[in-house]
């Protein structure tokens, strides 16, 4: 059997909130808009699609100019976390590096085209992980999403590490064991599999081995 590791971003191995913020304030202000986020209105809607966090955050922003003004903010979001990046989680290189001798890591979030890159870029990871997935490339949401990177990676045993319960029922959805990053954004309604630290990861992973 042939397991891989898929891990979340946001809450999960790092947080970008802050510099996200800063330049989706900044794409307001360009266009004309006096809308400025919070570090915790952005926490508040993580997990969700790119779309529905702009339905939900982008208030005062007319409906026929909501979705453009959102592509400005991922491109803009994208360009500053390649060259600023975000928060790192503790211990998160030293565990994908210590996994990624033994499986085959893989990250989907719910993110737009580019933001896994910046992610990689900025922090010199892309030799960790083997595939990545999001909806601004496939257009598919978070369990499509794994079901695919599992199935062109030959991946017949999905464990997948988030923070959210919209984390859980994708993974539910796609057919894998779902662990909890319980020190990241949300909370998961269902008992699951749980971790304090990611540095906890490892030895989790050996007992479900098991």
């Amino acid at each position: 059997m042939s397991t891989g590791i898929f891990f979340d971003l946001d809450g999960t191995l790092w947080d970008s909130a802050e510099n996200v913020v800063k330049s989706w304030n900044a794409t307001f202000e360009s266009c004309g808009y006096d809308l400025r986020l919070t570090v915790a209105d952005l926490q508040s809607v993580m997990g969700k699609l790119m779309e529905e966090i702009a339905d939900i955050l982008f208030v005062g922003i007319p409906s026929e100019d909501k979705y453009d003004v959102l592509k400005k903010c991922e491109i803009n979001e994208n360009a500053l976390l390649e060259k600023e990046g975000g928060i790192l989680f503790d211990n998160v290189e030293k565990v994908i590096s210590e996994l990624s001798k033994k499986y085959k890591l893989f990250i989907v979030s719910n993110c737009q085209a580019g933001y896994i890159e910046a992610f990689l870029k900025f922090y010199n990871f892309e030799k960790y992980f083997t595939d990545s997935e999001n909806p601004g490339v496939s257009g598919q949401p978070k369990a499509e999403n794994i079901v695919l990177v599992a199935n062109r990676n030959d991946i017949d045993n999905i464990i997948y590490v988030g923070d959210t319960n919209g984390d859980y029922l994708s993974t539910v959805k796609a057919g894998g064991t779902f662990i909890h990053a319980a020190y990241g954004f949300g909370e998961i309604e269902d008992e699951t599999y749980k971790i304090n630290d990611i540095s906890e990861l490892p030895a989790l992973l050996q007992e479900i081995d098991r």
